[in-house]
This record gives structure tokens, sequence and C-alpha cells, in this order.
């Protein structure tokens, strides 16, 4: 009787958070373990500590003695139920963060604001691409990476939700608080992107908030400062605002942070801000919705709500409205005694109190909570930044970054050798990456003047003109317009017929909306932030070594709508790259440093420069020593050197190496075993290693070109003709082929020769 009421309770609370064939966000794999963890949680839980569950206070890392004692004094004296950190550090949190937990009697729900990842408050930590970078990019399995990598981040800071995603459709360009934050205007690229980060996260065990409900995307006050109002019929809400969240409940969104809005259309009474609205909360958000996870309110310490009641009154209404946790609220005393009287005058009864409480206690099994342990501080800076971030974040920036205009196919730059390139520097972000990665291709000279007439002189005998465009990456919020300065001088700058003009904008897109024309702009590149890797990926798709994959998430002026995008292909040019980006390891590269230093102290060479690639990108270039040991010059990686006997390393024994590799020769073959004409010869026995390493006792060189000369000690017509054919094909150089059977006479001299003394003998002859 007892197992069979037992099985009637765990159906009870499978059924009791499934609505209407939606996916149940809060219930855990193992359901049984945690209805009885709730339920043992609750049942010995006092009227004050359930209260007490309700609210998230604000906490800090930064905070002075005073203020962390304050907090202590909530945890142990009025259990509050969570905290979301704000700014500080990583080490400084893990360390309060486990304090805290060590004085709660049933552990704290820990929440951040990490949207682009813990840099979004910490420092010391990894800051990871914008939303709206996000929405430029096609593959949704890439922003998953990201969701992942934000969600392990703060998996091992213990913190166990993330407000985030921002699924916000951001339509007005003016919005001053959404903007970069936002996914794009796209309703469906704003819901397929929101689901892809939500899921990554959740991956990590964090919990996912989708915000700020209804919607603050078309709105152009910040809500923090007053309260913005959405004056929209509800089919345009329905198909618009509230499209992602529809979305993403069906996906298993684990909570809803609802924003505090003015919308007549979903609630009747003037003014009253969408977190106090039992219509826009419990009618739309939970009954037309389905949505069964935990609803927050937006801090209620911002304006766009506190000035709605006095401090007590805001966090009662919240709640009756039908949040179920109280996010930041400005008097958390106050509110407690409010809440304490409502529930003694019936205004709150033990259902209602019930079913909030019950919710928060399974959204705090599902994370863990119900095993929790402290924050091991071991190696957590290092954990927090480890070369996985940028492998990561390099892969969603190539994907990002978006060309909307090509007027002459000039993305990637081609025919090099015919381009004198300028580059000008707009904005006050710093360029230095930009400028860098840009003369690892071509020389591109950065040019300067006081005015738009000494600007446009100097670049009068420039045949391409770069124009970067940077503005502080520090956040989403930094301005990012162009001044009426820099507009003039680029109209001015590309009406110049003498050079074609690249335009990269390392800002927010809106910022091309103020370009009044572009017919004169030839080439238009949107990386959408300007970090470091956003300016190097960029000046790589300017000179095709990686191709434009990415989509404008937003309309910058009718000419480029959303979704506009011009695909480049990749001119098969090197890229740079991390090691770990294509499986290798920063580690153990690091020892070629070492072994090069072994080699300048043995005096084996007086310098040298090793440069390493894989999958066409460098992944290691760097110069040591001098030229000659006589030189007062240190080597630098723009050193240019005269290849001659490096091309054996870079052409044969690359293919060599490839051979083996495949099977199709072995280091113990030998000459004989290769070439059968060899079995009579003195050579016959040498091997591949021996020949390799120059022990197969081979002469140093043999003058081939000689035989092919004339008695005027030119190439002879015998050998050599200035067009193709059938029987001259070998390209020696530009107009000049070589005579296939010279192979033949090649082989035939090498076969001929005889052996040297048994010694090491540098000799190129192995590798024809």
């Amino acid at each position: 009787m007892l197992m069979g009421k037992h099985l009637l309770s765990f159906l009870l609370f499978a059924l009791l958070h499934v609505a209407q064939g939606q996916y149940a966000p809060l219930v855990s794999k193992d359901t049984l373990s945690q209805e009885e963890w709730v339920k043992d949680k609750y049942d010995t839980m006092t009227l004050e500590e359930k209260i007490g569950q309700l609210f998230m206070v604000i906490a800090s890392s930064g905070e002075d003695k005073a203020a962390i004692q304050k907090i202590k004094g909530l945890i142990k004296d009025h259990n509050i139920g969570g905290l979301i950190f704000s700014k500080g550090g990583p080490m400084r949190q893990a360390k309060l963060t486990n304090e805290y937990q060590s004085l709660s009697k049933i552990p704290l729900l820990i929440g951040m604001d990490a949207e682009w990842g813990l840099a979004m408050r910490l420092d010391s930590t990894y800051a990871f691409p914008w939303n709206m970078t996000l929405g430029a990019i096609q593959d949704t399995a890439i922003v998953s990476r990201v969701g992942n990598q934000i969600g392990k981040h703060a998996n091992r800071l213990g913190v166990h939700i993330n407000f985030a995603p921002d699924i916000d459709i951001n339509i007005d360009p003016r919005n001053p608080i959404i903007g970069n934050r936002s996914f794009g205007e796209d309703r469906e690229n704003v819901a397929l992107k929101g689901i892809a980060f939500m899921k990554g996260m959740e991956k990590a065990r964090v919990l996912s908030s989708g915000k700020h409900f209804p919607g603050h995307g078309d709105t152009y006050v910040d809500s923090h400062k007053s309260l913005p109002k959405l004056d929209f019929t509800r089919q345009r809400l329905d198909s618009i605002e509230l499209y992602p969240y529809t979305k993403l409940i069906k996906e298993g969104l684990s909570s809803v942070m609802v924003a505090h809005l003015n919308v007549p259309e979903l609630e009747p009474e003037n003014k009253r801000p969408s977190s106090l609205s039992k219509n826009i909360i419990t009618n739309v958000l939970k009954n037309q919705l389905n949505f069964e996870g935990l609803v927050f309110t937006d801090a209620l310490n911002m304006k766009g709500v506190s000035d709605f009641a006095n401090n007590g009154i805001t966090e009662l209404e919240a709640f009756l409205a039908g949040n179920d946790i109280l996010l930041m609220p400005k008097d958390f005393i106050k509110s407690k005694e409010t809440f304490l009287k409502a529930y003694q005058k019936g205004l709150i009864t033990e259902r209602r109190l019930a079913y909030s409480v019950k919710k928060i206690l399974m959204a705090k099994f599902k994370a863990g909570l119900n095993e929790y342990r402290p924050i091991d501080t071991n190696n957590l800076i290092e954990d927090l930044n480890s070369p996985e971030n940028d492998v990561i974040y390099e892969d969603a920036i190539e994907s990002a970054i978006t060309v909307i205009r090509d007027k002459f196919n000039l993305i990637g730059i081609k025919k090099l050798e015919n381009k004198k390139i300028a580059y000008v520097k707009f904005g006050d972000g710093v360029n230095a990456p930009f400028l860098e990665t840009l003369n690892k291709y071509a020389k591109v000279t950065q040019v300067n003047g006081s005015d738009i007439a000494t600007l446009k002189k100097k670049l009068f005998d420039f045949n391409l003109i770069i124009i970067g465009f940077h503005k502080s990456n520090e956040s989403p919020w930094k301005p990012y317009k162009f001044s009426q300065k820099e507009l003039f001088w680029l109209q001015e700058i590309s009406r110049q017929r003498t050079s074609n003009v690249l335009l990269s904008v390392f800002a927010k897109p809106y910022a091309l909306s103020d370009i009044t024309a572009y017919n004169d702009i030839d080439g238009i590149l949107v990386a959408y932030q300007n970090s470091e890797l956003a300016q190097k990926k960029a000046a790589e798709v300017l000179f095709g070594a990686i191709p434009a994959k990415g989509i404008l998430p937003v309309t910058v002026s009718p000419e480029f709508p959303v979704n506009t995008s011009v695909k480049t292909e990749s001119l098969l040019r090197l890229g740079y790259s991390t090691p770990e980006r294509v499986g290798m390891s920063s580690l153990k590269l690091a020892k070629v440093d070492q072994l090069v230093q072994n080699g300048l102290d043995s005096l084996m060479y007086p310098g040298a420069q090793v440069l390493i690639a894989r999958k066409g990108k460098v992944i290691y270039n760097k110069a040591f020593g001098k030229p000659t040991y006589e030189s007062e010059n240190q080597l630098t990686t723009n050193n240019i050197y005269d290849l001659a006997s490096l091309t054996k390393i870079l052409s044969t024994l690359p293919a060599v190496m490839k051979m083996e590799e495949d099977g199709k020769i072995a280091l113990n073959d030998t000459f004989k075993d290769l070439i059968p004409e060899y079995a009579d010869t003195e050579i016959k026995d040498v091997t591949v290693l021996k020949a390799l390493s120059h022990y197969g006792r081979l002469p140093s060189w043999i003058a081939f070109y000689l035989e092919t000369l004339n008695d005027k000690r030119r190439p002879s017509p015998e050998f050599y003709r200035t067009n193709p054919s059938d029987v001259f094909s070998i390209k020696v150089t530009d107009r000049m082929y070589l005579k296939d059977s010279y192979q033949d006479s090649i082989y035939s001299r090498i076969g001929r020769q005889g052996l040297k003394s048994n010694r090491y003998r540098y000799s190129d002859v192995p590798y024809y």
C-alpha cells in the first residue's frame, strides 16, 4: 500500500510539471529522488524560510567587509534563497561563494548575468562574442559551442543559472540597452540561435533564462531608467516579441526573466509594469504559452518598476502576479515583513507559496545542489582561461564576419604585385592587430592626415585603400557611431577614382546606417566587434585566407536589409591560428623554443626562423638570433631569406613524409626497390633513410642544367620551349618549359654515380 502511494505521488509529481505536452524544464532525469528531496526540504521549512527562498539578492566579490557581513546576515538570519553576483573577480567570488554556501541551511541558487561569458561581470575571465555577432553565424552548432563553454565556466565557478540567452528581437536601432545583446531582428534567427545557445549551456548543467519577457527589442527607452512602452497589437506581439519564447519553451527553457515594460495590449492598467502584471505573467506566459519553468523578475531596483509602488509592496505585487523569484529587491527586510503580513491576512496562500518554493527547490536539485560541493579554487584561473576559449571564439568570429558589398570581387585581394595598399584608421578603438595582420600578406601603409585635403594628397599614389572603423570592444553599450568628420572623409576618399576603397567595420552594424551614399564604396566588411581576433580574421578575409560566411542579422539601410550576405571564396592563402585549433598543443610546441636555443648556444647557426603550419593555418612563427655571427641586428619574422636548398625541406621532404604515411614508401627501402633500373649500379643499396640524412655517400650536387645550354651558355632550343606542349610540359619559369624526356637523363646520370667515402656528406642528389 505504501509503495502504491509512493508511485502515485511520483506520477502526480511528474504530471504536475508537464503542461499540454510541453517539455517539463525543471524535472530532472532522476525524478523520484528529486521529488523526495523537494518534499523533504519543503516539509522541514518554517514560513520565514519559505519566504526567504523567493528572493535572490545582489552580491559582489568587489564589496567591502560591511557589505559582505550584511549578505552573511541575510543568509543566516533570513534564509534567502539565492544570490546574483555582480562585479569582482573569479577567485574572490569563488571564496565568497564557499563562505556563503557554508552558512545556508539549503544551498543557495547562484546566478549571474554572463551573456557573453563571465567577463560581462568579472575580471580575469574570458569574453566570448556578443549575441549580435553570433546572430551573423549560419551554423547553429557553433553558437551551441559558445553557450556550452560559457556554461562550463559558470559551472566551474559555482554558478547555477546564467541569465541568458537574451532573446529580444532588436528592431529599433536606437535601443540603448539591448542592441548587441540581441541575436538580431529576424525572429527565426533569434529563436534558432537562442535554442542553440540554451542547449549548449544546459548541457554544462547550468540553467538558462530567456529574457526580457515579453520583449525589450523594439524600444528606445532603457528600463533601468524609466518604463519603456510597447504599444503594439496582440497579433504583432505574438508574431514578433513572443515568438522566440514559444520556440524556446518547447525546447526546455529553464526560466524566463520578466522585464519592466508598459504593454497596454496585455495589461489594461495604465503604466503597470509587465513584471507586476498577472495578465502578462500568469495568463500569457504560463497559461497561454504553457511555461512551467522558473519565472524571475528583472532587477526590482530598476527605475522601470521601483517607482511604481513602495518598497515591499512592489515585491509582493510581483509575487502575486506569478513570479517565482524576486530579483534584487530594494529592501529585503521590508519585503519579508510585507510578505509575512500578507500571509497572515490570506493574501498569500500556502498553496501559492508551495507552488513557487517547490519549483525553486526543483531547480536547485536539477542544478546539482542536492549534492552540493564547495568550489575547488585550485587552477581556477587557468581553467577559466584555457586555450579552448580562443579556439571557440576564433571559430565563431570566422563564421560571423560578413561581406555585404563587393562591387568588383576585390575581396580577397588578388594580384598583390599590382597593388599599392594604404590603410586609414577611423574610430577611437585599437587597430594594431588589424594592421599587423594585413602586413602579413602585403605591404600596407598606414596613411594619416590632419585634414581631408592632406589625406587625399597622400593617398593619391595608392590604388587600394582599406578603411578600418574601430570602436571600443569593452562592452556592447559603448558608442558605435561614425563622427560627422569621419562620414565626410569617407565620402571624399571613396570619390577618388584613382583607387578602390574597402571599408571594414569593427563596431555594431548599425554604424553603417549613418552613411548617406554607398555607391563609391567598393567593398564593405562587417566584423561586428573590435576584439583582437575579429581584427585578425577580418584581415584574413580581405586577403582570401578564409572565406566570408556571415549574414547581416539586422537591417542597416534599405540597400542592406537583414540577411544580406556576399559570400567570398578562400584563395588558399595561409591563415593564422593557435595550435589547438588544428589539433596540436601550445605546451608541446613550446619545446621548439628550447631546441632552437640549444642550436644557438652550440654555435650551430647564428640565427633561425621557425614557421609551423597545419591545415592551412600558421600556428607557430618565431625568429631567433642574428642573420650572421657578426651582425648587430636581431632576426625578425619579416626578414627575407634565399630559400636555396630549403626547397628540399619545403617540397621534396613533405612529399616523402606523406608517401611514408600512406605506405607507398618505407625508410628502409633501397634505391633499387624504388627504381629497378638501379639494380646493377653502385647506389643500389642506398636506403631512403640514409639518403635523407645525407649518409647516402652521394656527391653534393650535379650540374644537370649545363647539358641544356648551347655554346653561348643560353637555354638550348633542343631542351626548352617558350610555350608548353605535349613534349615540353615541365615549367621552369614563365615562358620556359623543359623537355619531358630530360627527366630520364637526370635519373640516368644519378645511376652512374660512384659512392663516396662513408661519412656525412651533404647532398642534393637523393631529393630528385
